[in-house]
């Protein structure tokens, strides 16, 4: 089984810059992440977009979409910006692909100390390979349907709804 891993941008995939102080898109981090990870699961990489998800629009998420429609994995993980990964998981869930489909994020870039970016990855990894067809969110050791999940912007975390 060979997972593919889908990068849309968000925080997870953020640097920071430090001339400006802020955090902007370069390369993706997800290949020195997968590298680090030491995995023994054939995984694909695609790098579709570099966004942030407050920045997505409808034709992003039909991009997505798409890109799972095209993908030849059944089982594919999405990187993405946690501000609106409920928007994008539900626009997956309505079209009801035939396939296994986690949105992952994280609350810390992976390049910042105390990120959740590596162990969100490897959790939607595990989620990707055990669930059966469908779309999920998986967030802090937690898994959730896409029409039963919320972020919590008070808490900074992802809840049954």
């Amino acid at each position: 089984m060979t997972l593919r891993i889908i990068a849309t941008g968000g925080t997870f995939d953020k640097h920071y810059d430090e001339l400006t102080g802020q955090l902007v898109f370069r390369e993706s981090v997800l290949p020195a992440v997968l590298a680090r990870a030491r995995l023994t699961q054939d995984v694909v990489f695609e790098p579709l977009l570099a966004l942030d998800s407050l920045e997505m629009q409808a034709s992003h998420r039909q991009q997505i979409k798409q890109a799972c429609s095209d993908s030849t994995e059944d089982r594919i993980i999405i990187v993405h910006g946690t501000d609106t990964l409920c928007d994008t998981a539900e626009v997956l869930g309505t079209s009801k692909l035939a396939k296994t489909i986690v949105l992952v994020g994280a609350m810390i870039p992976y390049e910042i100390t105390n990120s959740d970016a590596l162990f969100n990855l490897g959790f939607a990894m595990a989620v990707a390979q055990l669930c059966a067809p469908g779309v999920f969110v998986a967030m802090n050791g937690q898994i959730f349907s896409w029409d039963e999940v919320r972020k919590n912007r008070a808490t900074g975390v992802f809840e049954r709804c």
